[in-house]
């Protein structure tokens, strides 16, 4: 259902600066140490040399498990990924909660980082799960500067980009309610705070199921780009499938069959698996890594496409900050929503790249996006568009808001 959308100007937006206790890096590291591991699976060979594929179809590898926990231990430097973070102006602030009546305001951390052109398109950009806004930092400076950066300062945008509830450093809810459809009301609530009467959006994964609801329900909204639009065929359009549709459904029955057990337990029980990821951080580690593996366009290693750095510091971000259960929620309270509700009517945008997880064909998506004004599918990238792919991500979005500025 839409939500009802409080400007609230007044409510104070609170500058933010990232500084973890030591003593909670010494406590990680600690766990670390202590770290009590399962056998390794029975697929594969243990006999393998040094370097060959491992098998991930019964979960991340041990070997895997093994090395990356102790570079974790050993080597990996939170305080690079404190210093990163910290060079964009970050800041907190309240926005309502769900209901006809507000319910209780929930702490949302976001950064906003205003570009040097007069004329920029603010945009929020929105991550999913197992995501956060470290996704987003190397496409923030391209998007809000793109004269520094070989562009042209008439694609310029105003970039802000939120934690989800329950993500990161932003607060974790405390009652039902805060669903996608919530969060899309929320965000629009969040700009016009900011001052922005017009603006864009975008994002993937759940970022893609907000930003969908944002086309729905938001006022000031020009246009919206996603990059995992979430669209299935009508009973009228399965009796002449194409080769690519085909591929697409093939690729939905893999999900459903062989990738979907995260889902289905965070949108069922997600206290239950949220005990042991806020207190092993390797069971964080290996539940957020496994994800990296499947869903980025990464031949095989996670490591092809990301460093081991970028890996863990989405991963130390989860750890810190204890959010394995209150992200997991998410699940729980937005599979009713995720899917259902009008169709989108305002100008959307769908850069389909091939290892993602959902990549309907454009008859389909436009059951649910009725004025497509931009459609390309990719060679290369996957779920993790921003983070795998920057430079392309970034011509992405560009090319789809030059239609509707």
């Amino acid at each position: 259902m839409p939500e009802t959308i409080t400007p609230a100007p007044d409510a104070p937006v609170t500058p933010f600066h990232v500084a973890v206790p030591d003593a909670d890096l010494a406590d990680l590291r600690e766990r670390l140490a202590r770290t009590r591991l399962p056998e390794r699976e029975t697929v594969g060979s243990p006999d393998a040399p040094n370097g060959s594929p491992l098998d991930w179809s019964q979960g991340t590898p041990l070997a895997y498990v093994r090395e990356l926990a102790e570079y974790w231990r050993t080597s990996y430097d939170w305080r690079r990924a404190e210093r990163l973070l910290n060079g964009f102006p970050q800041f907190h602030t309240a926005l309502d909660g769900p209901g006809t009546a507000p319910g209780p305001a929930l702490d949302i951390h976001f950064l906003h980082v205003r570009s040097p052109e007069p004329d920029a398109l603010p945009l929020v950009l929105t991550h999913g799960w197992p995501g956060s806004v470290f996704e987003f930092h190397k496409v923030i400076g391209p998007l809000t500067d793109p004269r520094a950066h070989g562009g042209d300062p008439a694609d310029a945008f105003h970039v802000v980009c939120p934690s989800l509830p329950g993500y990161g450093f932003s607060a974790k809810p405390t009652t039902t309610g805060w669903g996608v459809n919530h969060i899309a009301a929320a965000w629009e609530q969040l700009m016009l705070r900011l001052g922005y009467e017009r603006y864009g959006a975008q994002g993937g994964d759940w970022g893609a199921m907000v930003t969908t609801w944002i086309g729905r329900v938001a006022t000031r909204c020009i246009g919206i780009h996603v990059n995992m639009p979430v669209a299935f065929p009508g009973p009228d359009q399965m009796s002449d499938l194409t080769e690519r549709e085909l591929g697409a459904l093939a690729s939905m029955q893999f999900y459903n069959d062989h990738d979907s057990g995260y889902s289905k337990e965070q949108s069922t029980r997600p206290q239950t698996v949220g005990y042991a990821l806020v207190d092993s951080p390797v069971g964080q580690l290996a539940w957020i890594i496994e994800k990296f593996f499947q869903w980025t366009d990464c031949d095989g290693h996670p490591e092809n496409v990301l460093t081991r750095d970028e890996l863990l510091d989405n991963v130390t971000l989860y750890w810190l900050t204890a959010s394995g259960a209150s992200s997991a929620r998410l699940y729980w309270e937005s599979f009713g929503s995720a899917a259902a509700g009008d169709p989108v009517t305002i100008p959307s945008g769908m850069s389909i790249f091939p290892k993602e997880i959902f990549r309907p064909s454009r008859r389909w998506a436009e059951r649910v996006y009725t004025d497509i004004r931009y459609w390309n599918e990719l060679a290369k990238g996957g779920h993790f568009a921003a983070f795998e792919q920057p430079a392309q991500f970034v011509e992405e979005v560009r090319n789809f808001f030059r239609l509707v500025r």
